[in-house]
């Protein structure tokens, strides 16, 4: 399969399968426990029907939104995702590239691979850093002050992570970060010999957040989900979270609130906005899609602080009913790491460019000339 016969989300993933040793495979593909959420994420669009209009004069259509006071030409961003040069030797740099080349944000995560500091140097569009709340307070205090040197527009504290999730696929297959050789996984490294070249002989693997405070993950092997258990701090409050915003000062959000309290509670500590997300199904098993609970979140905040919906997209009408429920913008990891895996830089910008030209397409035939035209009155829920 070539990146040419890619023309949807599941073609990317089906080429990054061939690509990827499967425990990296995995890695991106799976979720916790039976996986329900991660499948209800994308099958709760399904639910809705979009009622289109006609005869609206519709040459000329406006993707673009604003969202923590960036213009994005967009209404769909790269949400911050870890250990992509396991992905593509690339990583970040790719995502980076393209997310600018579309004019929209991308996020960076804690767990990274690329440094805040080169991707501030390498893009000029609007970035996030995603922050995860460690025990070691020492390493909070550099996670922000270099993503506020490196001239990060968001901080995103992730809230949904106070534990790993129980992600069985990774059990099954021995993943860790680094990657290290198990019997059960030797065989299908040696059938990826590309992706085995392209890892040992560029630089050698890193979180370059993390690596100077912490050994997990840059030179001592570890799973995911033993990583957040054992480095996170479970005693992370609202009045951290407060704390935090008032020492970032600038652009805050909380990433993984799925309640209407939780909402309200964002908006009394002064966040600029949030992520209505479960992790892509990478927590906690059984709970709703974020889709589901947009519409009571949005009545509830949505004119108090941006409401993003992140999770389980894989068309542009997915962003078109989000959007037409409330949300200000939508943001996905998976949407983008598939098309890193497959083909890095031009995989990613093939997967943007047909998402945009999927919103584009479904507004015209919506009969909406701006983001901002769209309506619930668009929608049947069946």
């Amino acid at each position: 399969m070539k990146l040419s016969h890619c023309h949807n989300f599941q073609d990317f993933r089906r080429l990054a399968k061939q690509r990827l040793p499967y425990p990296i495979f995995h890695y991106i593909d799976g979720a916790a426990d039976d996986e329900i959420t991660y499948r209800r994420n994308s099958s709760a669009y399904d639910s809705v029907d979009l009622v289109p209009n006609i005869l609206a004069g519709v040459e000329d259509v406006d993707l673009s939104v604003t969202v923590f006071g960036k213009k994005l030409a967009l209404p769909l961003y790269c949400a911050p995702t870890a250990l992509q040069r396991l992905f593509h030797p690339d990583g970040e740099r790719a995502v980076a590239r393209a997310a600018q080349k579309f004019g929209t944000m991308f996020g960076v995560s804690s767990l990274g691979t690329v440094s805040v500091e080169e991707i501030g140097a390498m893009i000029d569009t609007p970035k996030m850093f995603q922050f995860y709340f460690h025990k070691d307070r020492g390493l909070n205090d550099s996670l922000m002050e270099r993503a506020r040197a490196a001239n990060f527009d968001v901080l995103a504290l992730t809230v949904d992570t106070i534990t790993g999730g129980n992600r069985e696929r990774d059990l099954r297959t021995g993943f860790t970060s680094p990657p290290r050789l198990t019997p059960a996984s030797l065989l299908s490294f040696a059938l990826r010999p590309g992706w085995a070249w392209n890892y040992f002989t560029h630089p050698k693997f890193d979180l370059p957040h993390l690596s100077t405070h912490v050994s997990e993950g840059s030179s001592l092997a570890t799973s995911i989900g033993s990583y957040f258990a054992k480095m996170l701090d479970q005693s992370m409050s609202w009045k951290d979270a407060e704390a935090l915003r008032a020492k970032w000062n600038g652009q805050f959000a909380l990433k993984g609130v799925m309640s209407v309290a939780d909402a309200r509670r964002a908006v009394d500590i002064g966040c600029t906005g949030i992520m209505v997300s479960n992790h892509g199904g990478r927590q906690l098993d059984g709970s709703r899609a974020p889709f589901d609970q947009l519409a009571e979140i949005v009545d509830a905040v949505g004119d108090k602080l941006d409401v993003i919906c992140e999770g389980g997209i894989q068309r542009g009408t997915h962003v078109l009913k989000a959007l037409s429920l409330g949300a200000k913008a939508c943001s996905g990891g998976r949407l983008y790491l598939y098309a890193l895996a497959a083909a890095g830089q031009p995989g990613v910008e093939r997967a943007l460019g047909q998402l945009r030209a999927e919103i584009e397409r479904g507004m015209k035939l919506m009969g909406v000339k701006s983001v901002g035209e769209l309506r619930r009155e668009n929608l049947r829920f069946r």
